[in-house]
């Protein structure tokens, strides 16, 4: 049994797949959302929160600090792209670009933190859990 993995550290991937898999993952829930309800919801949000976790389960321990910077950064890039392409789903048809965005992220900012904070967690338990 001591040669058993542990869920901790399972995680191989390198730093820039995981990014990629990250954006990847989370624009493709934005545009379910929208698709479903013409809006960033809840489900984005929920989503949002697992891809959190799942990346800072996925990546190598080399590469920690991409993932640990990692969910500010893709909600920051979903919510630009959705404040080009689609405004109204995350602000009013009036606001601009940068108050779209900003909009976007203050009305997300739970999943954010949550997100952001279950990440952290689960990185700083395998950083100790692959400590001997």
């Amino acid at each position: 049994m001591s040669g058993a993995r542990t869920l901790w550290q399972e995680g191989h991937e390198p730093g820039r797949q995981v990014v990629a898999l990250g954006l990847a993952l989370t624009l493709t829930v934005a545009v379910l959302d929208l698709g479903i309800g013409g809006r960033v919801g809840l489900l984005f949000d929920l989503a949002f929160v697992a891809v959190c976790v799942a990346l800072a389960l996925l990546v190598r321990p080399q590469d920690f600090f991409t993932v640990g910077v990692l969910p500010p950064l893709i909600m920051l890039a979903v919510f630009v792209l959705v404040a080009i392409s689609q405004p109204v789903a995350i602000a009013s048809d009036d606001d601009g670009l940068v108050r779209t965005v900003v909009t976007g992220l203050s009305h997300h900012a739970v999943a954010l933190g949550v997100g952001y904070a279950a990440c952290l967690l689960c990185l700083a338990v395998r950083d100790q859990s692959g400590r001997p």
